[in-house]
């Protein structure tokens, strides 16, 4: 498989590229110093560049995003929201939209790294909440717009490559007693990959974190 990964160099996205190149995937680990993935021309030019890179192209992972940081709703600032939307929600579309004609020839997969901040109320993370919740109604909307050659699948995580010393903490998020690693994440990416019957769908990757409180991770 040959894939492009935006957000490619940050803590969750770095470890995904060598875990899926530890699969036999060729991957290009797109970071902020690649492009601004908001702007169409830079997210055209990314995927141009990954596609003579790799030869080809067979699946896309939209993992680049900003703006999660606690803040109270009446201190966020448009520069706040601008930044939770860039990324995650033009970045998204964008790259895309440039990568549709070259998955359209190899019958490809796109997938959203979702988040379970777009399924809950987190008021502290409003923006960040209400760009993940755009990404997922882009998983659907896309699916619809690119089918049958293209498909389109989310994933959501939850508490997954938490801060240090939070572990404990997020561990009790959830129902399995545990964090989650970026492994639990590319097992999900490889299922997607093969799972050719699966489309327009956000595989949600939590360890049960969606069936407790719904309180934000600051809460």
């Amino acid at each position: 498989m040959r894939a492009l990964l935006t957000g490619g160099t940050g803590k969750l996205g770095a470890a995904l590229a060598e875990l899926l190149r530890g699969s036999g995937w060729s991957v290009v680990a797109a970071g902020r110093g690649d492009g601004d993935v908001s702007r169409p021309d830079e997210a055209r030019a990314l995927v141009e560049r990954s596609v003579a890179e790799l030869g080809g192209l067979d699946v896309l992972v939209n993992g680049a995003g900003a703006g999660f940081s606690p803040r109270p709703v009446a201190e966020v600032s448009e520069s706040d929201w601008d930044e939770a939307f860039g990324a995650t929600a033009k970045g998204s579309f964008f790259v895309t939209q440039a990568a549709a004609p070259h998955l359209a020839a190899r019958r490809g997969l796109v997938i959203m790294l979702e988040d379970v901040a777009g399924l809950q109320p987190w008021p502290s993370f409003a923006p960040h909440s209400a760009a993940k919740a755009a990404q997922s109604m882009l998983t659907k909307t896309l699916a619809r717009a690119l089918a049958p050659e293209v498909r389109v699948c989310g994933i959501a995580p939850g508490p997954v490559a938490v801060e240090p010393g939070s572990e404990e903490r997020r561990a009790a998020e959830t129902l399995v007693g545990r964090v989650g690693s970026p492994g639990d994440i590319a097992a999900a990416i490889l299922y997607l990959a093969g799972a050719g019957f699966v489309t327009g769908t956000t595989l949600v990757v939590d360890g049960g974190r969606l069936l407790q409180t719904g309180q934000a991770p600051d809460a």
